[in-house]
């Protein structure tokens, strides 16, 4: 595993990619589709290794579509990112976190220096490790009383993710860290979806009163808003944050390049919801990591349509449970790649 630093602000080094929300939404809808016919040799030799058909479940089911999007029959996962963005949230003003905006960027230096979770499950799944911090020392606005980004700052972290992703990669894994993002991901979730603070959880471990200024927040911002509620982009840049739109950014490079992608948990997808709500096949590059113990992120899943690989009441963000995933699809190919065929075993195979 590697810790590839990233340089104190990420955003502003670059012209944005996308000139306008327009440009992004062109970008959005148009497409690339999958590789058929390289899923449906991975489908076939599936069908030719010594077990019987479908046995491995799910496992077979991660093998074809790491083929239809890989564009090879026998998938590589010789170069896998993780890639975490952070990010800080004016709307920590409304107490919505357990925790100050300045341990946004302590854990941020904790990555670096090796020492969080993510570190060590990067190391232990073999996967290369890269922590994007984005304008912490300026929060976007509070979004109960402002846009949370305007455009030309939207746009500037969805290409600040965009570019974070590499050509070469096999699999990227998607993450965060931001305190008080679990507030805009609901937020965001609201506006998309309806259902205003049926979203709100209890994130880094609010109590009672620090739900209830979630709540009220996450209401007040959909509110102020809702001009803007029918258009997916504009309200994530409205009720988002810089982490939120540098995942869409790096989903949609992923996307245009066939790279499959793993999500983490709910604020990850909350951030992919609009490519979704724009266009329906949007995340047919990507799979669900896992469930949360985020209340919310099981009903956004369902919103989704995604069902999770892994169930073990993780909340930590940071792409930890993108990572655990990661172990799930090298036994997937290992059993793909590794088994021999029926032919090759010389075991009698069931009549057909």
């Amino acid at each position: 595993m590697t810790m590839r630093p990233a340089p104190p602000d990420a955003i502003g080094v670059e012209s944005p990619i996308f000139s306008s929300l327009h440009d992004l939404r062109v970008a959005c809808l148009d497409l690339p589709s999958a590789d058929s016919d390289a899923a449906a040799l991975a489908a076939a030799r599936q069908i030719e290794l010594t077990k019987p058909p479908g046995s491995l479940g799910r496992l077979e089911d991660i093998i074809v579509w790491l083929a239809r999007w890989q564009g090879r029959s026998m998938p590589r996962l010789d170069h896998v990112d993780i890639l975490v963005f952070a990010g800080n949230h004016g709307v920590t003003k409304q107490g919505v976190s357990a925790y100050p905006a300045e341990v946004t960027a302590q854990m941020v230096a904790n990555f670096s220096a090796g020492g969080a979770a993510i570190n060590q499950l990067a190391r232990t799944v073999g996967a290369n490790l890269r922590v994007v911090p984005l304008s912490l020392k300026q929060p976007t606005a509070d979004f109960t009383q402002a846009p949370a980004m305007d455009e030309n700052a939207f746009l500037a972290a969805v290409t600040a993710g965009y570019r974070t992703v590499a050509s070469e990669a096999d699999l990227v894994c998607l993450g965060e860290m931001g305190i008080g993002n679990t507030t805009a991901a609901a937020a965001l979730a609201a506006a998309l979806f309806g259902g205003g603070s049926r979203w709100a959880g209890r994130g880094t471990g609010v109590d009672e009163a620090g739900l209830a200024r979630k709540r009220a927040a996450i209401e007040a911002g959909v509110a102020r808003h809702a001009a803007l509620l029918h258009d997916p982009l504009a309200s994530a840049a409205a009720l988002g944050g810089r982490e939120l739109a540098a995942i869409l950014g790096a989903a949609l490079a992923a996307r245009q390049r066939r790279i499959p992608v793993l999500l983490d948990g709910f604020v990850c997808l909350a951030a992919l919801a609009p490519l979704a709500k724009l266009h329906a096949d949007a995340l047919d590059h990507a799979m669900a990591a896992h469930v949360s113990a985020e209340a919310a992120h099981r009903m956004l899943l369902s919103e989704l349509r995604l069902e999770p690989l892994l169930d073990l009441g993780l909340r930590l963000g940071e792409g930890t449970g993108a990572a655990l995933a990661v172990s799930l699809l090298r036994a997937a190919l290992a059993c793909h790649a590794g088994m021999a065929t029926f032919a090759e075993a010389s075991v009698a195979n069931a009549p057909r």
